[in-house]
This record gives C-alpha cells, structure tokens and sequence, in this order.
C-alpha cells in the first residue's frame, strides 16, 4: 500500500503522461520496485507503465540496463554516473519515452564516510535527450523513509519532464 501522498505524486505523473502520450519505465536500485509498485497501484496505469527494472546488484545493472563495468569500477554503484547510465539503459531496452533511475543507500547498514546511509542518485531521461540528476543526503531517517522519500523524488523528476 502507498500512503496519500506518494499516491497523489504517482497520480500527477500519470496524469501528466497520459497528456503528453508518454510511457514510463523505472530503474530502481535502492526502492526495489517501489516507484514503479506506486505507478501500478493506481487504476488505469497501463496506459502510462511500460515496464520496470529492479537491479539491485551491480551484475543486473549490467546485464538487464548496460551499465559499464568501468562506470561501476571508477565511480560505483552509489553514483551520479551509475544512476544517468541506469536511465539511459532503461530508457533503450523499453518503449517508454521517460525513464527514472534510483541508485542509494537506504541502511541502516552500508554507509560510509564518502558515502553515507541516505545518500540517493536519481537520474531520469526521455527521448530527447533530456537528462536530469539530483543528489539526496536523506541521513540516517530509517529504512523505509528513505525509501519513501526516493520515491517521492523520482515521481517528482518524471513529473517535471513529462511538463516540458
């Protein structure tokens, strides 16, 4: 179940695909599905959902949306780098005109100084080439809050190029 306010979110990127004849595709990481479980939940999303991708592992990113080994290697998985290559791939191996990609560190375990719990890259993409990133420092707020404020952050950015 997603609470009013991801479901609001979810509902304004519909809405705002459906406008434009958009599709969506996700690539999550960190939120395991959860954006695109948000989309799904809402009656009528098969219009707008064209597929969504978990790759939880470093192999996935690889294999399932071609992330470079390289980009891995030099900047790793947790990246400004990882999560636009995420959109990108997402974007080539679906028909979706718009791609989300979220890469992170939810915890409580697996932060470091460079990288602490809460860190989040997201990435979202469409066909004109458009590519935007942010970066979040969530902090160590919970599990399950940052991964709801992921999503939230990537309902936002899809929201945003699907206005343009």
């Amino acid at each position: 179940m997603i609470d009013d306010e991801v479901r609001a979110a979810a509902q304004a990127v519909l809405e705002a695909c459906r406008r434009r004849r958009l599709m969506v595709t996700t690539a999550e990481s960190c939120t395991g599905g959860l954006v695109a479980g948000a989309l799904t939940e809402i009656a009528g999303s098969s219009d707008v959902v064209d597929r969504g991708y978990v790759t939880y592992s470093n192999a996935a990113k690889q294999t399932v949306l071609g992330v470079p080994a390289a980009v891995l290697a030099a900047h790793g998985a947790v990246s400004r780098e990882t999560a636009e290559a995420m959109a990108r791939g997402a974007l080539g191996r679906s028909d979706a005109g718009l791609a989300v990609a979220i890469t992170g560190i939810a915890g409580p375990g697996g932060g470091s100084a460079e990288k602490p719990v809460g860190l989040v890259h997201f990435a979202a993409a469409d066909r004109n080439g458009r590519l935007l990133h942010r970066e979040q420092r969530f902090g160590e707020i919970g599990r399950s809050e940052v991964r709801r404020l992921s999503v939230l952050e990537a309902l936002s950015m899809l929201n945003a190029l699907a206005q343009d």
